[in-house]
């Protein structure tokens, strides 16, 4: 029986969990680079990339070169590492307006407060 689709993007997002590997495929998305360049820019040690490098292997996201250099599979595993930064950037912007519109209502709440105060004689 065929897996459903939705099953499978959930593996594919499972894989996608860890920070190193999103990283390695930022990285990846400007092109082929040794594992030597990926240590360079991703704080992890070498045994740890070699793993991450594997899960994305197996999962068919990235290809190792014959000359042992890794890219990524195909141009959709960038436009979804762009489709993340551009959700998570819309995402941002509108928590960002709403903090500054709690943080305008807080102002006013804030003072009322502050005229509020009693200071009790000890």
């Amino acid at each position: 029986m065929p897996v459903p689709l939705y099953q499978s993007k959930a593996e594919l997002f499972r894989t996608l969990g860890h920070p190193a590997r999103i990283r390695v495929l930022e990285l990846l998305g400007d092109g082929p680079l040794a594992v030597r360049d990926l240590l360079a820019q991703v704080d992890i040690e070498a045994t740890s990339m070699s793993q991450q490098l594997a899960v994305l292997r197996r999962a068919g996201i990235v290809n190792k070169l014959p000359e042992g250099r890794y890219a990524l599979a195909g141009p959709d595993v960038a436009d979804l590492m762009q489709a993340a930064r551009s959700f998570l950037t819309g995402l941002l912007a509108s928590q960002s307006e709403l903090l500054d519109a709690l943080r305008d209502e807080g102002g006013a709440d804030e003072t009322d407060e502050a005229d509020a105060s009693v200071t009790v004689p000890a």
